[in-house]
């Protein structure tokens, strides 16, 4: 199959550039495992002058910077102006390389992928990469690319049912989670030095609605244990960081700084080290579309307490994986918490029934299947 990519690469407002870095490193995993049977070209706009028109990344995989705008990551409402641009030049790029599907990944990705293929006749799948907004317009315009799309894939159970409320028909809809990578992050392997303390891992953004400040409070009712804190800037940069700042603040508020450590934004490379370090690892946001933090922490053999919310919900088994708490229940956490590290016996079983699910069910491989099976029951459709 030739299969085209799209991704305009805007910021949504809820995101932050680390969110952008994940989304980006998602879409590249996803292309790598397609390019070992098929084509797939990744058409974006030029987001750097460094940024070269057309590399090819991995084997059957090409990335096309299209230049529309300026080479720079722009936010959503200054995209938009430069996706009519966009589209011009993907209608180009397809007349003389007509793709068999196209799948585009975001609601900007979307509308200039409708632009490019017009009048061409090849089926147009979407990802709207877990952006639902309230913006009365831009509903209207997610509910009308889901409309328009053979088919629309939601990260989870939670995202269909927002697609459903949304207006997009239930038979257009498949659930494909984000995958994560199974050889990297795996039971056995190396682990990173640690204390006599029992150790607990947070892994993700230092913004409050990210779980961080749950995970600080939850730590006063835990006695002994240290808290890692992975995310945010790079380490020099903390000091002269707002989040980070706000975050020691709570830590010595509740007394309990001299058991956090903040070790800024780890390299992706150097997390399943980190995770086989610790005990337990948290993941509290208020909600996630991917929940990728989570799956890694299963696939590494490492229980895991998270958020009732999105994506965690699927991937999660409460009980059987991990465990699950309503979010921003600190004192709930801290109890979970205390129970597990109190029993090392559970501790295993849970790990190792998290690393067998991460490894059947979410791993790349799987989920290239189950999206080459969406474009090809689209193409049935269309023919």
């Amino acid at each position: 199959m030739n299969i085209a990519f799209v991704s305009s690469d805007a910021l949504s407002a809820s995101q932050s550039q680390s969110d952008l870095a994940a989304q980006r490193a998602h879409l590249l995993a996803i292309a790598r495992e397609l390019g070992r049977e098929h084509k797939v070209t990744i058409y974006t706009r030029r987001h750097s002058d460094a940024d070269k028109p057309r590399v090819r990344v991995f084997q059957g995989v090409t990335l096309e910077n299209l230049a529309a705008g300026p080479a720079e990551d722009l936010p959503e409402d200054r995209v938009l102006p430069y996706l009519p641009d966009l589209g011009d030049q993907l209608m180009r790029r397809w007349g003389q390389d007509r793709p068999d599907v196209i799948h585009a990944h975001s609601w900007t990705g979307g509308l200039a992928a409708i632009a490019g293929a017009d009048g061409l006749g090849v089926p147009f799948t979407q990802s709207f990469s877990s952006e639902h907004s309230r913006d009365a317009k831009k509903v209207r315009v997610q509910r009308a690319i889901g409309r328009r799309a053979s088919a629309v894939i939601a990260g989870c159970g939670d995202e269909e049912s927002t697609l459903i409320r949304l207006g997009v028909p239930r038979r257009n809809i498949s659930v494909i989670p984000c995958g994560v990578d199974v050889e990297r992050f795996r039971r056995q392997g190396p682990a990173a030095a640690r204390g006599t303390r029992p150790r607990l891992l947070h892994v993700g953004p230092l913004a409050q609605d990210k779980g961080v400040f749950t995970a600080i409070r939850a730590l006063e009712g835990i006695p002994d244990a240290e808290l890692l804190i992975a995310g945010g800037p790079d380490a020099a940069g903390l000091t002269h960081d707002a989040d980070a700042h706000r975050v020691m603040l709570l830590a010595k508020e509740v007394g309990v700084e001299d058991r956090v450590t903040m070790l800024g934004q780890v390299p992706h490379t150097s997390v399943p080290k980190l995770m086989r370090s610790a005990d337990l690892v948290i993941s509290l946001p208020q909600e996630t579309a991917t929940g990728i933090v989570a799956l890694e922490a299963m696939a590494c053999g490492v229980p895991v307490i998270a958020s009732a919310v999105g994506a965690h919900l699927d991937s999660v088994v409460d009980g059987v994986t991990g465990l699950l708490v309503p979010a921003d229940r600190p004192a709930q956490t801290s109890r979970l918490i205390r129970e597990l590290l109190a029993d090392p016996t559970r501790r295993t079983a849970l790990g190792f029934a998290g690393a067998d699910r991460a490894r059947s069910r979410y791993s790349w491989e799987r989920i290239s299947q189950e999206l080459v099976q969406v474009y090809e029951n689209a193409l049935a459709t269309q023919h």
